[in-house]
């Protein structure tokens, strides 16, 4: 070795460890012999242990380079090593072994196809040569050198650099690291003299905020008992089918008796028991994984691979989504591609360079979010989201991915004043690397038997939950922003003006159909200012949970599958603040309990008659009877399932004002059987109603042949079925 590869190597800047340290053959006067070098600064003295023989080491350098020559080819040694406090050791020679990934997994990585790449990346407890120990893998081309840091090495950035390969990925294995052990890669730039120590891109698991180091996790140790569930969701047409989703945030559900969140595993007992009981067929999680400030609710990810560690371990979440699947509820977790945070540990400026990011802060930078935007034309970058999204569905057996913020993915003008963004090669405002990019990763989520992709996406862009071979994005479902909008909006005002607004409540059936809709009753509409669900309704306490109990009602008989967010179902009263839990005292009141009541019936009729969820995405699931009577506020439709006969007819009254003689028409004449009424006694309503029954005679109204004359409730909506003689 020159001198000057000795001080890069005991500087902690030798670019080629592997190349320096480790077994060396040479041959002088004929003779072949070999060379072992080590560095080694926490050593007094160390000896090569090979085959039965203890060679003495010779200190090369004063900073603990050691080397020593053997006739033997080393390829089984150890090194004894004494440190400086006496005590006496063994270890095996990590650059002794071989390159782990191969030139394939390599080759799909820069080529931006390596959509399973959390195989290749990261840390992984594995046995090379018979020894045990963990392999790591990390993307950083412009970094000089990369070495894996924690207390195995006293986090000294010098001792163990990694093998550079091409493509700018950096691995090595390192003996008697397991699971358990936290780490951090330190990465030295090329570039400004750059030097920070990362968390693992693709690291499983990351020590509890503030602190930020990975933690290697093997994945494999955990036994699924929900095959029945996985064989069952990938025989399900989910978009005929009931889907009733409870949005919940897990740190603030509910809490312990010392104020802090449940775990995974307590979730798994408490929330799994509660969505059951309640009716809802899905839990969604707001995000999951690890972030380092809880105030974004998850929405600022650091760690794309490790479920945060706030509320238990990896497995302990497996647990709890294995739970939810033998209990026949699926799980959708929020997936933000479209950002990441600038933590120094982060992905931020990764290896002195932005790696992951746009370079230029008008295609980089969310200046609003204070955040950092993927660069989704880097195929690296493409790689790892991809595999991300495919990561949740395969080894956490996630059902679907909700994906935050699509609109800021779609635009480059998104939330941009003039200057502030670069056109894309047409000169549009279209981000053609996302859209490209959304196209792929929905391509492949759907590809996992029964795996549901959802948008929230508040734009009018074109074929968002359309395939991609019909020039569409490819979600399965998007959420549908602006009926929340006109809806909450219409129930705001005072019922004695909602006759002036009727167009709130009837404008989205114009596109009902032109989307797979979600109707979300989501956390965005809770906090800030916009007050809990029950307080946006006016009146008096009567009134309120009356309204609320009509806004719910209409929601449920309106096309598209359903999410309401927690606390909502109680009739919570304050807005959510992520750092208590949802206002369950609040059921001490019996009126809360009936609205609870209410929510769980609601949720029993939905899933007990396919009219409501069979044809949500085709004009032949829904009908208007009579959407004119606005002096009333008073509008009338009939769901249908596949089988046109099979129907229901729902009737909403908006205002506080009965009707004892109100005639509608029905779609034929016959009896038809009362079969909701959320003004009913048991929900907290003043009981009116049609005794359980009316009757539709031969006298047309409303373009329909049959009609009857009906009771109709204040702040209340009925629902009719008709009955069918066997």
């Amino acid at each position: 070795m020159t001198d000057q590869e000795i001080e890069a190597i005991t500087g902690g800047y030798h670019g080629d460890a592997f190349g320096a340290l480790g077994p060396h053959v040479s041959s002088s006067n004929g003779k072949t012999e070999w060379e072992v070098r080590a560095f080694l600064p926490q050593a007094k003295e160390v000896a090569l242990a090979i085959r039965g023989d203890l060679i003495p080491m010779e200190r090369a350098h004063k900073a603990g380079l050691f080397s020593a020559r053997t006739p033997f080819e080393p390829d089984e040694y150890k090194f004894k090593i004494v440190d400086r406090h006496g005590g006496v050791s063994e270890a095996e020679d990590v650059y002794r072994f071989q390159p782990i990934l191969s030139d394939f997994d390599l080759h799909l990585h820069s080529e931006g196809t390596n959509y399973e790449g959390y195989h290749s990346f990261g840390a992984h407890p594995a046995t090379l040569d018979g020894v045990h120990g963990t392999r790591f893998a990390v993307w950083a081309p412009n970094a000089i050198v990369v070495s894996v840091v924690g207390d195995f090495n006293d986090w000294d950035t010098r001792r163990n650099p990694m093998r550079a390969r091409t493509g700018g990925v950096w691995e090595i294995f390192l003996p008697g690291v397991g699971p358990g052990t936290p780490y951090k890669y330190a990465v030295k730039s090329r570039y400004r003299g750059y030097s920070q120590m990362k968390s693992d891109p693709y690291g499983f698991s990351m020590e509890t905020p503030p602190k930020s180091a990975s933690i290697v996790t093997d994945l494999s140790t955990y036994e699924w008992r929900d095959q029945e569930w996985m064989e069952q969701r990938a025989r399900t047409k989910i978009l005929d089918s009931a889907m009733s989703v409870y949005e919940v945030h897990m740190g603030s559900w509910s809490r312990d008796e010392h104020n802090q969140p449940l775990t995974y595993r307590q979730m798994a007992s408490k929330l799994v028991a509660y969505v059951k009981k309640m009716g809802f067929t899905h839990i969604e999680l707001m995000p999951i994984a690890e972030h380092p400030y809880a105030p974004s609710w998850g929405y600022q990810v650091i760690g794309y691979f490790a479920p945060t560690s706030r509320y238990g371990t990896p497995q302990d979440f497996m647990y709890f989504i294995d739970c939810c699947h033998q209990a026949g509820i699926g799980v959708i977790m929020d997936w933000v591609p479209a950002h990441f945070p600038k933590d120094a540990h982060g992905l931020g400026f990764f290896d002195g360079t932005a790696l992951y990011e746009h370079e230029d802060w008008r295609l980089g930078e969310h200046r609003d979010w204070g955040t950092l935007i993927f660069n989704f034309g880097r195929n690296e970058v493409r790689s790892f989201l991809i595999s991300n999204a495919l990561f949740w569905l395969m080894k956490y057996h996630i059902d679907g991915l909700r994906v935050d913020a699509v609109a800021s993915m779609l635009y480059l003008d998104y939330s941009r004043k003039a200057g502030e963004w670069v056109p894309n090669i047409y000169g549009g405002n279209e981000n053609l690397a996302a859209i490209d990019f959304l196209r792929k990763a929905n391509e492949l989520v759907h590809q996992v038997p029964g795996a549901i992709t959802i948008a929230e996406e508040s734009t009018a862009f074109t074929g968002v939950s359309r395939p991609v071979y019909l020039n569409g994005l490819g979600f399965t479902m998007k959420w549908n922003m602006g009926w929340m909008h006109d809806m909450l909006q219409y129930f705001s005002h005072d019922p004695i003006y909602r006759k002036y607004h009727q167009n709130d409540i009837t404008f989205s059936m114009i596109y009902a159909f032109t989307e797979n809709f979600v109707l979300p009753v989501s956390h965005d509409e809770v906090v800030y200012g916009k007050r809990a669900l029950l307080d946006k309704m006016p009146g008096d306490e009567w009134q309120r949970f009356a309204n609320a109990r009509a806004f719910l009602s209409y929601m449920y008989g309106h096309p598209g599958k359903k999410l309401l967010f927690m606390g909502s179902e109680i009739g919570q009263t304050k807005e959510w603040n992520h750092e208590a839990q949802v206002e369950w005292w609040l059921l001490d009141h019996e009126i809360h309990r009936r609205f609870q009541a209410f929510c769980a019936a609601l949720n029993g009729l939905y899933q007990s008659e396919p009219a409501l969820y069979e044809v949500d995405f085709q004009p032949a699931g829904f009908e208007w009877i009579d959407f004119h009577d606005s002096d009333n506020s008073i509008i009338s439709f009939v769901r249908r399932s596949k089988k046109k006969e099979d129907y229901l007819v729902f009737v909403c009254n908006f205002t506080p004002v009965p009707h004892k003689d109100y005639r509608t028409g029905f779609p034929e004449t016959g009896m038809y059987r009362e079969i909701f009424n959320s003004d009913a006694a048991m929900f907290g309503g003043s009981n009116m109603g049609n005794g359980g029954f009316v009757n539709a005679e031969a006298v047309p109204s409303h373009g329909r042949p049959g009609s009857a004359t009906l009771v109709i409730p204040p702040l209340g909506v009925t629902v009719f079925k008709p009955i069918r003689r066997a």
